[in-house]
């Protein structure tokens, strides 16, 4: 038995997999809105925050955890969990004092974790990937490497607001004694794989990518980079590792308080990106990953480890080892719904039948499909483009939207220099046939479609089993399946058609209408 935890947004789950038998066995959340209301985050961050910042109470996650485990111990035996690992919120970050470190090793069970390890912090509250309020701080570390150029080559992405090493160094400016005061800084993952393990552990490559702080190429955190950041920061750092290596057996806390064996081995914690990579069963080149939600995401295991030269889309650590490519598009779901209220619509007109109303390619009518500021390429305005007229039939709307959004899609994920061999699709948006079939048929590729609700947690459990020794890949292949006749072979006869639109959406968005 391998427990997979996800610290997230807006909860804490947990997911208990046999991996003889291939089967989940139990799962149980945390939902820190419903679940710990006196922290005042109903959706997992303190509302309102000034100047772009958007932080979360760590003694929050610290609860989270305890209730989390006692739950699971009223229903499940402990004792069966050969090893456990975690996957956290990317870009998180929490700040402790000299005394953390013996607080984890005097953990006494018959007290809860929040007393105990509260005292700790030198910051009250967790800046994390939603903050926007370090622009001048990535600026003034893109400035001191020479340019964003050089800050993407070393740490695999151009210094961004919602990454740590900014949001370090707006800490260390805004509140230096403070910064002095912390002995150490753990990321959200590495926090609670802290707590677990009853000391500190390492943070591994796949979430100490997310920094700005990470060097690619020696996997070593870069002097140059955390001189720009804040002083003396590498010795506030624990060190990077592997996400395979096991950080040692389970804290006695949880031994005495929840039953769990003593053997019971916790392995590195990994952030949410690379924990779904491996959830999803996309552990090898060529098949790539698209996640349809608020925003959308793409993400897939590299060959080599080649950077955006635009500077959009990121490189992590690969939690099965080499590296993992992801891009995030903002106007996911949001554009989607904007397009669906405007016109007065139902989902229904964007399936199928919606699209069959309109051709492949829309008779080269294309759409740039964002409705707000948008990362990927960077847009800042906050109303939509309007390269479209607003009395074009919903049916040639609709089409112009969903293919401008994939050509999109497409056109910034060229640098990975891959083409997909295989596109697993999930979120929400993957259920509707019609899109799904735009995806096919755009990217000349064959998509699966996945129904997994919580693939951070499983990949959590499946790396878990893989560091005691089991087969990656007959995990996956047991765990990791699409849904039964969900797969959709991409129409070869439309590859012209696509290249053609492709060229045309290349051409609109350089001409910046």
């Amino acid at each position: 038995m391998f427990l997979g935890l996800d610290s997230s947004t807006q909860s804490l789950s947990a997911l208990i997999i046999d991996a003889d038998r291939g089967t989940i066995v139990h799962e149980d959340a945390i939902h820190f809105g419903r679940d710990l209301p006196h922290y005042g985050s109903p959706s997992g961050f303190i509302p309102g925050g000034p100047d772009g910042e958007v932080h979360a109470d760590p003694r929050m996650w610290i609860e989270a955890l305890d209730l989390l485990l006692s739950r699971l111990a009223e229903s499940f035996d402990l004792s069966q969990v050969t090893a456990i690992a975690c996957s956290g919120q990317q870009h998180g970050s929490v700040y402790l004092d000299t005394t953390f470190s013996d607080r984890l090793a005097a953990l006494d069970p018959t007290s809860g974790l929040v007393e105990q390890l509260a005292p700790a912090l030198t910051r009250a509250t967790s800046p994390i990937w939603m903050d926007t309020s370090t622009g001048e701080e990535c600026a003034e570390i893109a400035a001191a490497l020479g340019g964003n150029d050089e800050v993407c080559r070393r740490s695999g992405s151009v210094a961004i607001e919602r990454f740590t090493g900014p949001q370090i160094r707006r800490f260390f400016k805004t509140k230096p004694e403070a910064y002095q005061r912390t002995a150490i800084i753990h990321l959200v993952s590495s926090f609670i794989g802290s707590i677990l393990a009853g000391r500190d552990i390492a943070i591994d490559h796949g979430d100490g990518a997310g920094m700005n702080l990470l060097n690619l190429h020696s996997l070593d955190w870069d002097a140059d980079l955390l001189d720009a950041t804040a002083p003396d920061l590498r010795d506030k750092l624990p060190l990077p590792e592997a996400s395979a290596n096991a950080a040692g057996p389970v804290s006695g806390y949880y031994v005495s308080r929840f039953g769990f064996a003593e053997t019971c081995e916790v392995v590195l914690s990994t952030g949410d990106n690379p924990s779904s990579l491996v959830g999803m069963g996309a552990t090898e080149p060529g098949t790539f990953v698209i996640s349809l939600g608020t925003s959308d995401t793409f993400f897939a295991a590299m060959s080599e480890a080649v950077t955006d030269p635009n500077g959009f889309g990121h490189v992590f650590g690969h939690p099965a080892g080499g590296f993992m490519s992801l891009i995030c598009f903002r106007n996911g779901s949001l554009a989607r719904e904007a397009l669906r209220d405007q016109l007065g619509l139902a989902w229904s007109d964007f399936d199928h039948d919606g699209l069959a109303q309109t051709p492949p390619g829309n008779e080269g009518r294309v759409m740039l499909p964002f409705f707000g500021p948008e990362i990927t390429p960077r847009r800042d305005f906050n109303g939509p483009v309007r390269n479209f007229p607003d009395d074009a039939p919903p049916g040639v709307q609709i089409r112009a939207l969903l293919e401008g959004q994939f050509l999109n899609m497409r056109l910034h994920s060229q640098w990975l220099g891959e083409k997909p061999t295989l596109i697993r699709l999930t979120g929400g948006a993957s259920q509707n046939d019609g899109i799904a079939r735009l995806v096919a048929d755009i990217f000349q590729a064959p998509v699966e479609r996945f129904a997994i609700a919580n693939g951070a947690a499983l990949g959590a459990a499946i790396r878990a089993a893989h560091a005691c020794g089991e087969n990656l890949a007959q995990l996956t292949g047991s765990f990791c399946q699409p849904a039964a006749d969900s797969r959709i072979e991409p129409n070869r006869s439309l590859a012209a058609t696509y290249d053609s639109a492709m060229e045309t959406y290349r051409t609109l968005l350089a001409g910046g209408r």
